[in-house]
């Protein structure tokens, strides 16, 4: 099961204590796959369709319990995708009470907010990148429900994709208090433990890249220091080098991988980190005149 499918399973199977936070919920569902009409006998009938069979089960829940009215479901087979549709629906002139909820209880927000993604919201899987987003079908729907998440403190983005608005999240701490407004404690802490992984995997991976950067960078030094010994050695020799740079450049060739705090330990007396860079780099500059002379 998708990382949503587990979301949305453990979300369906929450039912708030209150009448109109279940209420908002329904409200929030209906307003993403529902419709309301009139039958033949000019009641009125309230109607959600979804290929999700936990949203289904909690449509049909949710009405009992709201409404305490014959509710109804219908099963159909879609041959095209190989999916199920449901379709859940119940008459009643109480039932307009759905399409009119107000919500502006902080409980209601949380069941609004998590019809909303029951109905039409997915995440993509957080071992691969952080998106967590709603379909809305109007624009007036996405803005409502972006106030929602605002007055929860998530910055939530909208961008227009296929005639339809798209209500999204991408940072991974708002996706986290996201799951928490929609009291999804399961999910919330599977993602927290991905992030913790991916944390350490990313600090790991950094210290290894730096360590590496480091040993080329060493190493790298080393051979050219130990190129310009030679090429001082081949040239003119060491005996009219002073006796310090004469020293650390016979311990350079004999230990010519050794970092410089090594080097400056195998002298006798021992040197310093600093006092073995500054009579290298000395060696590099007597070959880099060696150099030029030879070319003019």
């Amino acid at each position: 099961m998708s990382f949503s499918g587990e979301i949305k399973e453990e979300l369906a199977k929450r039912y708030a204590r209150a009448r109109h936070c279940n209420l908002a919920e329904l409200s929030a569902i209906f307003s993403m796959c529902g419709e309301i009409s009139e039958d033949k006998n000019k009641k009125c009938m309230l109607r959600f369709r979804t290929e999700n069979f936990p949203v289904a089960r909690k449509c049909f829940t949710l009405m009992k319990k709201t409404f305490n009215i014959k509710t109804d479901i219908v099963i159909r087979r879609n041959p095209q995708k190989g999916s199920w549709n449901y379709l859940i629906y119940g008459k009643g002139e109480e039932l307009l009470a759905v399409k009119h909820a107000i919500v502006q209880a902080v409980c209601c927000k949380r069941a609004y907010i998590r019809g909303a993604f029951l109905a039409a919201g997915s995440m993509s899987d957080p071992n691969k990148s952080y998106h967590f987003e709603i379909v809305c079908g109007r624009e007036g729907q996405a803005e409502y429900l972006k106030s929602m998440l605002c007055s929860f403190g998530l910055e939530a983005k909208i961008v227009v994709r296929k005639s339809n608005y798209i209500l999204y999240l991408k940072e991974g701490d708002q996706i986290v208090d996201a799951l928490n407004v929609m009291e999804a404690p399961d999910a919330l802490m599977e993602l927290e433990n991905i992030r913790i992984m991916k944390e350490m995997r990313n600090s790991v991976n950094r210290k290894v890249n730096c360590e590496t950067a480091n040993i080329k960078k060493i190493v790298s030094a080393a051979v050219r220091q130990k190129e310009d010994i030679e090429y001082i050695r081949d040239t003119v020799g060491f005996d009219r080098l002073p006796e310090g740079l004469r020293t650390i450049a016979l311990a350079r060739l004999a230990y010519p991988d050794a970092p410089l705090k090594e080097l400056g330990a195998a002298l006798e007396p021992a040197l310093g980190k600093s006092g073995v860079n500054h009579r290298l780099r000395k060696l590099s500059e007597i070959a880099d005149r060696l150099r030029e002379h030879k070319e003019a």
